[in-house]
């Protein structure tokens, strides 16, 4: 394996690790997942990981039901604190050694988010995992993401959803939709391409953060990524 990126945030959708599930996490998703990551690693990338909570809570989504939204919110970032700790369990089950950090002040299961602290466990060739979100409400786990993906000085943000790609429309509800291989910042802003939150975009394009959209499903597809092959749309500056 030669890769191209040297540090990477991998996002992952809580959605993705259901599996065949309605609801929760499958056994057999995180073990793939942590089977990938540790390869990676062992490669010598550095890995740092978000994931959503959305297979347990979506603050959004309920907020939008009559619940208060910062408590809705507040919710949303603990779900994504179980996905945290339950992607630990399967990496070190792999023998992968492995730190959460969280923007909610939760002592008793993992550590607070201290940037130097995230830092110096990356230099000790650790995983590490954000959860909690920023800490703050309002804010989604695809900016979150890119947030510490700019403090943590990443080469790129890889982006695992449920098609290969970038769309000109939801592939699932029109098949006219094209897939492009690689797209600006601006086109995925000006076009309201929902692939990710506009103000995660807004940012990588203020840090200079390639993001590297691909399914999850593909086989090998964590190492074929960093390695800049396989199928997938990046979405970048334009290049002179």
């Amino acid at each position: 394996m030669k890769p191209v990126y040297k540090r990477i945030l991998l996002k992952l959708s809580g959605e993705g690790l259901m599996g065949d599930k309605d609801f929760g996490m499958s056994p057999e998703v995180l073990h793939t997942l942590a089977s990938q990551i540790k390869n990676i690693r062992s490669a010598g990338v550095d890995v740092c990981i978000v994931v959503g909570g959305g297979n347990i809570f979506r603050g959004a989504k309920e907020a939008a039901k009559g619940m208060n939204r910062t408590v809705a919110d507040q919710v949303g970032m603990l779900a994504t604190l179980m996905n945290a700790l339950c992607l630990q369990n399967a990496l070190e089950n792999q023998g992968v050694d492995t730190r959460v950090l969280s923007g909610l002040s939760v002592p008793q299961v993992c550590e607070n988010y201290m940037y130097r602290r995230a830092l110096r466990h990356l230099e000790k060739g650790r995983v590490v995992i954000f959860a909690g979100g920023t800490g703050n409400p309002y804010f989604t786990t695809d900016t979150g993401a890119v947030l510490r993906a700019s403090e943590m000085q990443c080469d790129a943000v890889l982006k695992a959803t449920q098609v290969d790609g970038v769309y000109s429309a939801d592939p699932k509800k029109d098949a006219s939709a094209r897939r492009f291989s690689r797209i600006t910042y601006d086109e995925v802003i000006q076009g309201q391409l929902r692939v990710m939150d506009l103000t995660a975009v807004s940012l990588a394009k203020e840090n200079n953060i390639p993001i590297l959209v691909f399914s999850q499903h593909a086989e090998n597809v964590l190492e074929n990524i960093v390695q800049g092959k396989g199928l997938f749309t990046i979405i970048k500056t334009n290049e002179v």
